[in-house]
């Protein structure tokens, strides 16, 4: 008996051994992803330089598709660390803060006077055009701040104690959904604001979206809709219809869904506020009674 258990107790030692490369293998698994999120925004800065501004957009569209998947295969795997959470934090700055603030400016800012060389567009401008290439320094690099202090809240958040409140909802719109906003438009127009009104315009949409991003406006987060276990059949056919729409008609989806989802959430807000107003006081008759009669 004393020798089966050693012999037991053997074996079990060498399985752990065994798994032990398996599970550091993958533990890099989500690390890989994140890493794939970098070399997205790294692309896209080194595309917006070289003027391919729908390679920079693109290239910010997957960064947000490997975002979602290296959390999503963390937990799968059971491999979600500290250290993974912190560098997906930082891959989010460098992929949803930096890349599309520079592809802002340089989209939609730097060739207002129709000047393809930006160095030339800058030293041609005219005081109104100054004016405006200013504003886009403020906006994108307040998109970039206010990025940073979503994603600092989104993780202050996470080591509070979860509500059903806080499952279903986010607090601010997303830094992704905001890079997405700016990306899905890059890529539906494709050529630059050549104009100081649409470049203002632009730096106004860009200061919204960074508004929203430290708002206490709440967006949802799909996770407790539970659309996936009631109905899969129903979830499978409208996932590979919007894929297939998607891949057939990226410009037109890509920005529907990303003005649908950013929009969602101060439509919602609205909303609220005015069922809370009071309504005005009615005071309803019966058929049939009479008026309280008045002394003269």
């Amino acid at each position: 008996m004393a020798e089966r258990k050693r012999r037991k107790i053997g074996g079990g030692t060498g399985g752990g051994h065994r798994s032990q490369p398996l599970r550091s293998g993958l533990s890099l698994l989500p690390s890989l992803f994140t890493v794939g999120n970098i070399f997205c925004a790294y692309y896209s800065v080194m595309s917006t330089l070289n003027g391919k501004w729908d390679h920079a957009a693109l290239a910010i569209g997957v960064g947000y598709i490997l975002d979602g998947l290296d959390g999503r295969v963390a937990r799968l795997t059971g491999t979600s660390t500290e250290f993974g959470a912190q560098l997906d934090s930082l891959a989010d700055v460098l992929t949803f803060g930096i890349a599309p603030a520079i592809l802002a400016f340089a989209w939609g800012v730097n060739l207002m006077n129709g000047v393809k060389d930006p160095v030339a567009s800058a030293l041609m401008a005219n005081p109104i055009e100054q004016h405006v290439r200013s504003a886009g320094w403020l906006m994108t690099f307040g998109f970039v701040i206010c990025g940073a202090l979503r994603l600092a809240r989104f993780n202050v958040q996470a080591q509070k104690p979860v509500d059903s409140s806080s499952k279903r909802y986010f607090v601010g719109l997303p830094i992704p959904a905001g890079a997405g906003l700016l990306a899905s438009i890059v890529h539906f127009w494709k050529e630059p604001i050549l104009t100081p009104g649409g470049s203002m315009l632009w730096c106004l949409l860009i200061g919204l979206t960074a508004f929203l991003m430290i708002s206490t406006v709440r967006y949802n987060n799909f996770k407790e809709l539970g659309i996936v276990s009631r109905r899969p059949r129903v979830a499978l056919v409208a996932a590979a219809m919007t894929i297939a729409l998607i891949f057939k008609y990226s410009e037109q989806m890509l920005l529907l869904l990303a003005v649908i989802y950013v929009s969602s959430g101060p439509v919602a807000k609205l909303l609220q506020m005015v069922r809370k107003l009071p309504l005005p006081a009615t005071r309803s008759r019966e058929p049939g009674a009479m008026e309280p009669r008045r002394e003269p």
